[in-house]
């Protein structure tokens, strides 16, 4: 396979990260609608246009503001493309989350709304990553090299850790897990989606150690700092993994 893949059109070409990442937005919006339709919501129309409109502002500022950190040497260039051209899902998650709770706070509104979101955001990033996956190294989501069998030469000739395809194993993986405890069990309110959350930013963790990151002199990167500090708030999903599902007298 040569990287990065396009669709030929004319003289140009449309980059196969552009279609997917396009998909992941209305793909997932549209699963969201439609798990919506088929389920009750507690939260009102319009309280939650309002709480996607602080999510969207929050993981606007929160994955271009952790994006420009990510690495540090090259802050003296700092400008408005530099601002623009850097962003994260790590940031944007986390900013999404801070922008929720805020309009929530504003709005007055108290149950979880993040619960149905969780199955169209996984689905979302899988779409997204495939595409992160096509684009090669022109959208830096590879490995280190590695002389493992499923390595890949993204175009430069040295074979690397396929990192995007691993997270794509892992949303899979928490998707099927998230179903099957489902089966069984019952989430309290917003379990479903402080489980997705906390384990992404665990996945995430120690995923970067295999990425070619800006590492401080301690071992860590910016992205693995912000993720310790996401796990650090959802402490009690690992203290107290019981509470997650509602107990039956």
């Amino acid at each position: 396979m040569h990287f990065p893949v396009n669709i030929p059109l004319g003289k140009s070409y449309i980059p196969v990260h552009f279609i997917c990442e396009t998909l992941a937005y209305f793909v997932g919006y549209r699963y969201y609608a439609y798990l919506r339709r088929h389920s009750h919501d507690a939260i009102s129309s319009e309280n939650r246009l309002l709480i996607f409109i602080g999510a969207a502002l929050g993981a606007l500022i929160g994955s271009h503001l952790i994006g420009v950190f990510e690495n540090p040497l090259l802050l003296p260039h700092f400008n408005l493309m530099y601002l623009m051209g850097n962003k994260t899902i790590v940031g944007g998650m986390l900013g999404g989350l801070i922008g929720v709770e805020l309009t929530k706070k504003l709005i007055g509104v108290t149950v979880s709304s993040g619960d149905m979101m969780v199955y169209p955001l996984i689905l979302a990033m899988i779409i997204g990553r495939t595409g992160c996956f096509l684009a090669g190294l022109e959208d830096g989501t590879y490995g280190i090299a590695s002389n493992l069998p499923w390595a890949i030469d993204f175009g430069d000739g040295v074979r690397r850790h396929p990192t995007n395809l691993y997270e794509i194993v892992f949303w899979l993986l928490l998707w099927v897990s998230l179903k099957v405890v489902e089966k069984k069990h019952q989430f309290t309110d917003g379990s479903k989606f402080k489980i997705f959350l906390s384990s992404y930013l665990l996945f995430r963790f120690m995923v970067e150690f295999i990425k070619p990151d800006y590492f401080f002199s301690f071992g860590l990167s910016v992205i693995q700092l912000v993720c310790i500090a996401g796990i650090l708030y959802y402490y009690k999903v690992f203290l107290y993994p019981t509470k997650l599902i509602t107990q039956h007298a």
